[in-house]
Order: structure tokens, then sequence, then C-alpha cells
């Protein structure tokens, strides 16, 4: 197990990553600079109530651009808001002023997302019996119908926080409907080995709506989402077009050896336990390596089945997916496409985003 950071560590790591990376990449560093010298412990509810008074202001100029009719800065103001109610709330909701800033990231996405162009749709999808999965879906306009991908990120990172990767997509042409995977944000279930049924839903719903391109529907999953885009790849192999795995395990990943030496990774800000197992609905460490070698594809039977198109992406360097999963996936099944960045999780270099866009572009348009 890694090492629990400090407080001066989790600080240093905020200034690193303020306007670059993760729920700080919108973050400016003349606000963070004030709630970093306010924090003095880790105190869930000191640093959502911090996050919160950084947000404050933002919200209340955006309440006042908007009823003054100036749409570009109401925008700018609510996603301001958005932003810091969000790092609020991160990585995973489990006090009650985190669970508040949660709400509040939420409802302040919405305000932002009534000036988006293209716009967004709220979606209420069904699933099961008596439950929904909300979802944004945003279209290109004039494409009709038009190819969408699936969008979504890991265990911190919930639907508001695609909308970089929505744009991205949109600037190719592509439709993207943004949804939390299961366990996080509004996911109507928690993570298990069955709930693909969360995914299978979206895309049949997708899949009956007149203005989306049904033979062209694609899938992208980052970090912990990763592994779900590559269960789906398999699981709806004739249904998707496309499948993207950015930093997803597939196997080793889930190894109790493995789970062990990457929980508290060095590269993770804090709480990686605690946000694992939400996500599951498990308590500790223990359990979840206990859990987690049932997720395994390669257990699952997965791996040598037929598959559609799979982009396979990671950092050379990851210390919390090994980058022996993504070999893994390119010994089995069909040939795939991948490609290795250098640095950690994810290989987030300026070129990791547009090559993940083009290759979506080239299958999903071809």
């Amino acid at each position: 197990m890694g090492r629990i950071k400090t407080l001066d560590e989790i600080k240093a790591m905020v200034r690193e990553r303020t306007g670059k990376r993760n729920v700080f990449r919108r973050a400016r560093i003349e606000d963070v600079e004030p709630v970093l010298d306010r924090l003095t412990s880790k105190d869930p509810e000191l640093w959502a109530a911090e996050w919160s008074r950084a947000a404050e202001p933002y919200e209340e100029d955006g309440a006042a651009h908007e009823t003054a009719g100036r749409s570009a800065e109401a925008h700018k103001a609510f996603f301001m808001a958005y932003t810091y109610y969000t790092i609020g709330r991160y990585p995973v909701p489990h006090s009650p002023g985190k669970q508040e800033c949660a709400r509040k990231s939420l409802a302040l996405f919405k305000r932002a997302g009534r000036y988006f162009r293209p716009p967004l749709e709220a979606l209420e999808i069904p699933h099961g019996a008596d439950q929904v999965i909300p979802a944004f879906l945003r279209k290109p306009e004039g494409a009709v119908p038009c190819p969408v991908v699936i969008n979504f990120g890991g265990i911190d990172s919930y639907k508001p926080e695609c909308h970089e990767y929505d744009e991205a997509l949109l600037n190719a042409g592509l439709g993207a409907c943004a949804m939390d995977m299961p366990g996080v944000g509004e996911a109507p279930i928690k993570g298990s080995a069955t709930a693909e049924s969360l995914f299978s839903a979206v895309i049949g719903y997708l899949c009956g709506r007149e203005d989306v391109d049904a033979g062209r529907i694609g899938i992208l999953g980052r970090s912990f989402g990763g592994y779900w885009s590559a269960k789906m790849g398999f699981v709806e192999a004739a249904r998707l077009r496309a499948s993207v795995v950015w930093g997803g395990g597939v196997h080793y990943n889930f190894q109790a050896e493995w789970v062990r030496r990457s929980t508290n990774a060095e590269s993770y800000l804090m709480d990686h336990e605690i946000c694992r197992a939400s996500a599951f609905g498990l308590r500790d460490l223990d359990d979840l390596a206990a859990y987690f070698p049932s997720l395994s594809l390669k257990t699952q039977g997965l791996l040598d089945k037929p598959s559609c198109p799979m982009l396979i992406v990671n950092g050379k360097n990851d210390l919390q997916t090994p980058i022996e999963d993504l070999y893994l996936l390119l010994e089995h099944g069909g040939p795939k496409a991948a490609r290795v960045f250098p640095g950690g999780h994810m290989g987030q270099t300026p070129e990791t985003l547009p090559t993940i866009v083009r290759w979506l572009r080239q299958e999903l348009t071809a």
C-alpha cells in the first residue's frame, strides 16, 4: 500500500495541478492559494467548506449576470463555481459537506450548460424496472443522424468532468454522451462484476434515437472507466463501432497484490482507498483485495472473444494501472490498436487526447 500523503504534500500537488489537469484544470491560482492557506488539516468537512467559500462569489456573480441578460459572463461564472464545488467534493463525497458540494457542483454545471453551444440535453435513460441513468447528450451541428461517443471517467470523475473531452469530440464532428460509471455520481447502481448493464442500457437508448446513427456508436472510458470500456468492447461487440481503453485495467490491475500496492499510489492525491471502496459499496482495502479479482476480464473469459475495434492507451510508467494490462489485451483476441505515451497514469501528454479523438473520428466516420 502506498504512503498516505501529508497535508503539505497534498497542497503541493494541488498547486502543481492547478490550471493543468483533473478537477483543478480550470482553477485559478489566485483563488487556490487562499484556500490552501486556510486548510489546517485533512478534515473533509474543512476541505468542503473552504472550496465552497471559493465557489460562492462566482455563483453569486453568475446569478447577477444571468438576471441582467449577460449570457457569456453568466456561463463563465457558473463554470467557475462548478469548478470549485467539484474540488470541494473531490475525490469522493464521503462526508456531509462533501455531499453538499457534489450536489451544488452538478447544479452549477447544469446552470452553465444552459449556455453551451451545441446545447446540452439532460437525459434520464431507463434502467431495469424502476431506475434511471442520468446522462448528458450533445450533438454536432448539422449532422443528422450523428455518430456518438459514450464518454465517462473513473472512480473520482463524474459526468460534468467529461466536458473537455466532449468539446474535443464535438470539434471532430462527433456527438458526446457523458455518463457516470457504476458507483459514482448519479449512477443508479454500484460497481460489480455485472454492472455492465448500465452501459448496455445507454447503448440501447442511443440506438433507438432517430438523430443518432445506431451503426456509429463508440465508447471512451478514462482511468478506471477504461475497464468498463474494455468490457463493453467485448460484451457489446455487435452494437459498438469503437472502444477506447484509456488507462483502464483488465486483469493484473485487479489482483490482490496490485490492489494493495497501487492503493494510495504516489500519483493519487488523497483518499484513494475510500474512493475505490465507495464505487463498489465496499468498506476498506481488505474488501477491495478480496473482491477485485472477480472483475478480471481474463477470469470472466472475455479476452479471446470477438470485440469491436479497440484502441488501448496508457502511460508507460503508470502507478495506478499496470501497463501489463495493455499488452495482455493485445495478446488476446483479434488485432487491436495501441499507443503508449511517456509519463504516468493515462499518459497525459498534449498529444494524447488529440490522438484518441483522431482514431475515434476515423473509426466512426469512415
